[in-house]
C-alpha cells in the first residue's frame, strides 16, 4: 500500500499543474467562445444562402460602395455595398458556404486516404511502409502556389480543383500520425494477445487499433481545417480557386484591394471573415487536443 500512497501523493501536484497551466492557456470561457463562434458560422453557412442568397449577386450600380451603418448613409445595407452595389454582409454569409464546403470536403477526404494509408504503412511495416511514407513525404514537399496555378492553367479554376489541390497536399499529414500512432499501438498487450488469438489484420487494425487513433486524427482534422481556410482563401485571391462570382472570401479581398485608401470595407470584412475564422477553429482545435492528450501540455 505505500508504493500506492506514495505514487499518489506524487502525482497529484502534477495533476494540479498540468491543470493550472491549462487555465493560463485558455481562459475560463475562451473554449465556449469559440465552440460558439464555429457554431455561428456553420449556422451561417447553411441558412445565408438560403435566405441572403439573392442579394449576394444582385448588382445595383446605383448604390455602390455604400459605407456600413454607422459610417455614413447605408441604405439598410448593413455592412455596406462593393463597387457592383452588391450587399456585403450577404457576400460575406454566402462565403461562409464556401469556406466550410472546402474545409469539411478537403480534410474528410484527405483524413480518409491518410488514416488509411497510415494505419496500413505503421502496421504492416516493411516495403509498404517504405512506399506509402515516400508518398507522404512527397505530398508534403508540394509547393502549394505552383501545383495550385498549374492545376489551374489545366482544367480551370473552380471549388472541385481547390478541393483537389488541398487534398493533395494535406493527406500526407494525417498519414504520418496516423503511422507514428499505429507503431506504438501494435507493440502494446492487447494488440499481441488479439494477434496470439489468432485474429486478422483487417480486424486487429478496425477493432483494436483505428479506436486508439481517431482521437488524435480528430485532433489533427480540426487543425487542419483553419489551414484548408487559408489555403482556399489565398488560391481564390491569386485567381486559383473559386472563380467569381462566387463570393469567395480570398477573391472578395482580392477585388476590394484596390480600394482599400477609399473603401475600405470592401477588403477589410471578408479579410477580418478569414482571421476571425481560422483563428477560431485553431483555438478550439488547440483546446480540445489538451483535452484528449493533457500530456501535451
Amino acid at each position: 500500500m505505500k508504493p500506492a500512497l506514495v505514487t499518489d501523493v506524487r502525482e497529484a501536484p502534477l495533476a494540479e499543474e498540468a491543470a493550472r497551466t491549462r487555465r493560463l492557456r485558455y481562459p475560463r470561457h475562451l473554449p465556449l467562445v469559440s465552440a460558439t463562434l464555429l457554431a455561428i458560422w456553420v449556422l451561417a453557412a447553411l441558412v445565408g444562402p438560403i435566405i441572403w442568397g439573392t442579394e449576394a449577386e444582385q448588382i445595383d450600380l446605383a448604390n455602390s460602395l455604400l459605407p456600413p451603418c454607422g459610417f455614413g448613409d447605408c441604405q439598410g445595407h448593413l455592412l455596406g455595398t462593393d463597387q457592383f452595389g452588391r450587399d456585403m454582409f450577404a457576400r460575406l454569409v454566402v462565403g461562409a458556404r464556401v469556406a466550410l464546403i472546402i474545409a469539411l470536403a478537403s480534410v474528410l477526404i484527405a483524413g480518409t486516404i491518410g488514416l488509411t494509408f497510415g494505419l496500413i504503412a505503421g502496421y504492416v511495416g516493411g516495403i509498404a511502409d517504405s512506399i506509402l511514407s515516400r508518398l507522404a513525404d512527397l505530398a508534403l514537399a508540394f509547393p502549394v502556389v505552383l501545383l495550385a496555378l498549374l492545376f489551374a492553367v489545366q482544367f480551370g479554376a473552380s471549388l472541385r480543383g481547390v478541393v483537389f489541390i488541398i487534398v493533395v497536399l494535406l493527406w500526407g499529414r494525417f498519414a504520418r500520425v496516423a503511422r507514428a500512432e499505429t507503431l506504438v499501438l501494435k507493440e502494446l498487450g492487447f494488440v499481441e494477445s488479439a494477434r496470439a488469438q489468432g485474429a486478422s489484420t483487417a480486424r486487429i487494425i478496425a477493432v483494436h487499433v483505428l479506436p486508439n487513433v481517431l482521437p488524435a486524427i480528430l485532433v489533427l482534422a480540426t487543425l487542419q481545417m483553419g489551414w484548408a481556410i487559408l489555403t482556399e482563401a489565398a488560391l481564390s485571391f491569386l485567381g486559383a480557386g473559386v472563380p467569381p462570382p462566387a463570393p469567395a472570401w480570398g477573391s472578395m479581398v482580392a477585388e476590394g484591394r484596390d480600394l482599400l485608401e477609399t473603401s475600405w470595407w470592401v477588403p477589410i470584412l471578408p479579410g477580418l471573415a478569414i482571421l476571425l475564422v481560422t483563428v477560431t477553429v485553431n483555438v478550439f482545435g488547440d483546446w480540445l487536443r489538451d483535452r484528449l492528450d493533457p500530456q501535451q501540455l
